[in-house]
């Protein structure tokens, strides 16, 4: 006989929206999320079961936060792995993703080389030790311009990415270890959500299409299901569930793609957790990504992934300009909007390009959504108060 699901308790390692948004799905199924971050404001500190303020980073504070769960997992990939083993390892905790899994996606680079090891489509590249190592194989000519630099490890919300078109772009390169890849020429961004459970189990969301700000390399926008034929859709959905499988992954696998003019498929990056590409599913989807995750690392059913209708989010990004207490414009109107979901992140300082929430706008056909979308993008508006 199984545990009541009111008696498990769930171990997240971060507190942002993610986990705050899995608190939330969780209550429903009278599940225990506990959430653990270095911000004592954190989003998730207003409704998960219990918050603890720590660092995510530090071996023993991981060890400690998450001996008495029965299961931890995380919301974001800058976390202790060797506290994760721990757990496992010395307490008997189910760590999902596993700290193995989590240690090749925390480096780019060793994530780059799983993907030519497992025969996964992905970028040609080239791995440096430092911004020293690269000056010197641009200078030789045999880095031909234009490429992306990419730090091998901490990137995150497009940070850690400077691309080089030439000579003049070499000022920004990064420091410390680093790849470079050939600025691909793509069509399309996509992406794909897949879930896999112990029992073996897995099921992959429809294909999602990414609009992106491409100075901040940030999603302002994504379309769901995306615009692709069937067969682009299908063979995503299988290149992710196979890499997902390759790494052994319990609970989610964000697969991020470039989609060339020729129909093929190349995978950028993942990430083994819920993702900003899976918002989409909160609404208008039969289960959504923060349900899956939760069943697929209790290793229970996983839930059906259809979608009922099109549907279109867009991220609410700090404006420019200013950071401060964040206040809201437009809000009242877009809640007014037939079939507009509204999500605040509920961070109290804005900041230029922070995530501050993210609006799913479902509709009975997908121009109905786009034109809606619009008018969202257009009165909804985060920004600092200022005076």
């Amino acid at each position: 006989m199984q545990q009541a699901p009111h008696k498990l308790t769930i171990a997240v390692l971060g507190g942002g929206q993610l986990g705050s948004m899995m608190a939330e799905a969780a209550q429903p199924l009278r599940l225990r999320v506990h959430c653990l971050d270095s911000d004592a404001a954190a989003p998730a500190s207003y409704n998960a079961a219990a918050f603890a303020e720590g660092d995510i980073r530090d071996a023993r504070t991981v060890e400690a936060f998450g001996r008495h769960a029965d299961v931890v997992t995380i919301e974001i990939e800058n976390v202790s792995t060797e506290g994760m083993r721990r757990l496992r390892e010395d307490h008997g905790r189910r760590v999902c993703p596993s700290p193995e899994a989590l240690a090749i996606i925390q480096d780019k680079g060793l994530q780059k080389e799983h993907f030519r090891q497992h025969q996964v489509p992905t970028a040609p590249f080239e791995l440096y030790t430092d911004e020293a190592n690269l000056r010197a194989r641009v200078g030789t000519g045999d880095l031909p311009y234009p490429f992306v630099q990419k730090t091998r490890t901490g990137g995150y919300d497009g940070r850690g990415v400077a691309i080089v078109r030439d000579e003049r772009d070499l000022h920004q390169l990064l420091p410390g270890p680093s790849l470079t890849e050939p600025l691909v020429a793509y069509t399309k961004e996509l992406a794909v959500v897949v879930a896999r459970r112990a029992a073996g189990e897995v099921r992959s969301f429809p294909v999602v299409e990414m609009d992106f700000d491409p100075q901040q390399n940030l999603v302002v926008q994504l379309l769901s299901p995306a615009r692709v034929d069937a067969a682009v859709a299908r063979n995503a959905q299988t290149i992710a569930e196979e890499l997902a499988a390759s790494l052994g992954i319990c609970g989610l696998l964000a697969v991020e793609f470039f989609l060339l003019a020729d129909g093929s498929l190349l995978v950028n990056e993942v990430a083994p957790r819920p993702h900003n590409s899976g918002h989409i599913t909160m609404d208008g989807f039969a289960t959504s990504q923060f349900e899956q995750h939760l069943r697929a690392i209790l290793d229970w059913p996983l839930g059906s992934t259809e979608q009922y209708r099109p549907a279109v989010m867009v991220n609410l990004l700090g404006e420019e300009g200013a950071t401060g207490p964040a206040v809201y414009e437009g809000l009242e109107a877009a809640l007014a909007m037939p079939g507009v979901h509204v999500h605040l992140y509920g961070k109290h300082t804005s900041k230029p390009h922070r995530k501050m929430g993210h609006v799913n706008i479902v509709a009975e056909t997908f121009d109905v959504a786009m034109r809606r979308a619009e008018k969202v993008r257009a009165i909804l508006r985060a920004f600092a108060k200022t005076n």
